[in-house]
């Protein structure tokens, strides 16, 4: 019997899970076959995007999630507990990333760039640096985006670290 497109890929990145980079690399080439997700990981929740956990290492440092989003679900403002490869399957993503500031005495965050994500756009984000963020399914259809984290989200249940949607949101200077 074959293995799959999606167990051979995942026996790949389980041997480079100190390798964002390279996890991402690999992640391209899986986002162009459309054909190896189930249905059962499309489906969408209804007030908020669903979490399909897909696979962990068997060393529970690296895990692949599936997010089915309808048109305009969001996540909170929020950084990770490891690293996170983020790849689009379809539809479109709009991620606004911001860095915290203290304006006049008071904590806050400031947008510093927009990305907008259609199928194929990969990228690696990376804790420590500009990993503030909010993600938000845009256009008219479901988005479906496979992330790649480096820590056991089985065992976490999210990836998400702090939130920040308490804090004001400063124009940019």
């Amino acid at each position: 019997m074959a293995i799959s497109t999606f167990t051979a890929w995942t026996r790949d990145v389980d041997r480079l899970v100190d390798d964002p980079v390279a996890v991402a690399d690999r992640l391209r080439p899986l986002l162009a076959d459309d054909g190896w997700l189930v249905p059962e990981h499309r489906r969408p929740g209804t007030t908020t995007y669903r979490q399909h956990l897909l696979h962990v290492s068997p060393c529970r440092r690296l895990s692949v999630v599936a997010l089915v989003w309808r048109p305009g679900q969001r996540t909170p403002v929020h950084d990770h507990v490891a690293w996170c490869v983020v790849g689009v399957l379809s539809g479109l993503e709009v991620e606004t990333r911001f860095r915290l500031v203290d304006h006049g005495g008071r904590s806050g965050l400031e947008p510093t760039g927009q990305v907008e994500a259609c199928p194929g756009h990969v990228e690696a984000i990376v804790p420590g640096g500009d990993d503030i963020h909010v993600v938000e399914a845009a256009g008219e259809d479901l988005t479906i985006s496979i992330h790649i984290y480096g820590a056991d989200i089985e065992a976490l249940g999210s990836s998400i670290h702090r939130r920040f949607d308490h804090l004001p949101v400063f124009a940019a200077a």
